[in-house]
């Protein structure tokens, strides 16, 4: 009966079916690493992209009203 099937530590326990090598070790931490610093490369260009796209709208508001003004100014005079 015990010797038909694997035990649960001989599944589950080290160097049993689902244990894994150093090198897989190592290599799943360097890939969650990449994908990480690729994230946070991401993040500060979205964050810079932001930042100029929220003061060119800025600029363009001020703009825009300082040629409204101009016009009312010449208008009603």
């Amino acid at each position: 009966m015990g010797t038909e099937a694997p035990s649960w530590a001989d599944q589950w326990g080290t160097g049993g079916f689902g244990a894994m090598d150093e090198e897989e070790i190592s290599k799943k931490e360097n890939d969650s690493n990449k994908k990480s610093s690729g994230l946070g490369k991401a993040k500060a260009v979205a964050l810079t992209s932001a930042k100029k796209m929220k003061n060119g709208t800025c600029v363009a508001i001020k703009w825009l009203k300082s040629k409204c003004h101009k016009k009312n100014i010449i208008s009603s005079s």
